[in-house]
């Protein structure tokens, strides 16, 4: 079994552990359940924007016209 099939049965059982567990909470009525879920996407959604308008606003701008050779070349 090479690595990357390793890697993706682990992944795999992770997410299914934490689907059993997020209905265990949502089965006890427990709204951390809901809460701690929704506020770590809230994170990753506004980690994600901050990078993308980071990498947008750090980029070089590239010229619309292309480079035009030097004659007699």
């Amino acid at each position: 079994m090479s690595r990357a099939q390793t890697t993706g049965k682990v992944l795999i059982a992770g997410a299914v552990i934490d689907l059993l567990l997020f209905f265990y909470g949502i089965a006890r009525r427990s709204y951390l359940a809901i809460a701690l879920p929704v506020t770590m996407a809230m994170f990753a959604v506004t980690a994600l924007t901050i990078w993308v308008g980071w990498t947008m606003m750090t980029m070089e701008e590239e010229d619309d016209e292309p480079p035009v050779a030097p004659e007699g070349a």
